[in-house]
């Protein structure tokens, strides 16, 4: 086995089309975007290295690729957080233990000489971003921005030493599961106590939008286990990129008494379509974004949805939740999935089963100390 390191521009591309062979089978894996996957792991574009810093390594035996890692110090989580943890991630590998291990060693090895005392992960590169394996819920593909792997990857990190640290939930929910009534019900209570008022996010003042968005993000989130906070700069970061899929019509923020203290969005799954460009959209992959157009696509992603500190026991959420689900049924939609959500929120988790969602998806973080 030969250990490579991956830098340059060649290189990183070389890192992120290692899967594509391994997959090349499996037709519930959704190919990345090659030029997204670029942008996100360039410091010199995405905003997270302005704080952290990454190595990229790979295993080459007779002149093929067989894994890859990342390992990643994320210094603004260690500040936050008061820790020495070094993170894990982009890991991918043959069901050869001897290959993952020389991958979790060698990343092991970059993380201790910066004097982090554990590895934690998969993050790719952060737990704002794609994270966790999986571990339940082989059966399905994944929705957009979520992660996938075979089977043998919990045996994998199992054998290198690591045990579980968190695990995050995914809930479906279908349109016919959905108990309206109770949603209504419930929501109609919430609205006359708080006189909450739900708007959605102004495309045309984006930039201040935003402000508004990060500073709830970072307040609500702030006592969740493994909470790092995003910065302007990634936040619009995150924007620009996601821009292209979002609908301004399932992008919303509550207000009380005139004052943002809530937001969620939403997102089309356009894995249905990323699926079929096999990673880039030259010369044909265009055509299956035009194809599939998002509007029509009948399924969605909540992929956020946060409340100030002081508002988490009011029941916000639920009306957030309640207008995907009207806005959402009028357009069409007959699906939609709640992810991640940490299996120890009691807050988010107690409302999505009342309201008929179904845990069907569980991912895992794993932690060994170095």
């Amino acid at each position: 086995m030969k250990l490579l390191t991956a830098s340059s521009p060649r290189e990183l591309e070389t890192f992120i089309r290692m899967p594509f062979r391994l997959y090349h089978d499996d037709t519930r894996w959704i190919p990345p975007l090659v030029s997204s996957e670029l942008r996100m792991m360039n410091p010199k574009v995405n905003p997270f290295y302005r704080h952290s810093e990454a190595a990229h390594f790979m295993v080459e035996r007779d002149g093929k690729l067989i894994g890859r890692i990342s390992a990643i110090d994320n210094r603004l989580h260690n500040e936050t957080q008061k820790e020495k943890t070094g993170f894990w991630g982009y890991f991918e590998c043959e069901n050869d233990p001897e290959v993952a291990t020389l991958l979790f060693d060698t990343a092991a090895d970059w993380l201790r000489k910066r004097g982090l005392t554990r590895m934690l992960g998969p993050a790719n590169p952060s737990l704002n971003d794609p994270c966790g394996l999986l571990v339940d819920g082989f059966e399905w593909s994944p929705f957009v921005l979520m992660t996938y792997n075979p089977r043998y990857y919990p045996t994998l990190v199992t054998k290198a030493g690591f045990t579980k640290a968190m695990d995050l939930l995914a809930y479906i929910i279908p349109h016919q599961e959905l108990d309206r009534a109770r949603v209504d019900r419930i929501a109609d209570i919430i609205r006359k106590r708080t006189k909450a008022t739900i708007r959605c996010v102004d495309m045309s003042k984006l930039e201040s939008e935003l402000k508004i968005i990060n500073e709830i993000y970072n307040d609500a989130w702030q006592s969740n286990w493994g909470f790092c906070p995003m910065t302007e700069e990634e936040i619009r970061f995150t924007a620009e990129d996601l821009q292209s899929i979002l609908l301004p019509e399932f992008a919303f923020i509550a207000e009380v008494a005139g004052k943002p203290v809530g937001f969620a969005f939403a997102l089309p799954d356009i894995n249905r379509s990323l699926k079929k460009c096999n990673g880039s959209l030259l010369p044909f992959g265009w055509w299956h974004f035009l194809k599939f157009n998002l509007r029509k696509i009948p399924v969605m992603r909540i992929v956020a949805l946060g409340v100030r500190k002081d508002h988490h026991t009011s029941g916000l959420g639920t009306l957030l939740y309640q207008k995907f689900f009207i806005d959402g049924l009028a357009r069409g939609y007959t699906a939609a999935e709640c992810s991640w959500i940490l299996e120890t929120n009691t807050l988010m988790n107690s409302p999505i089963l009342q309201m008929g969602g179904k845990p069907y998806k569980r991912y895992r973080l794993y932690e060994r100390p170095l």
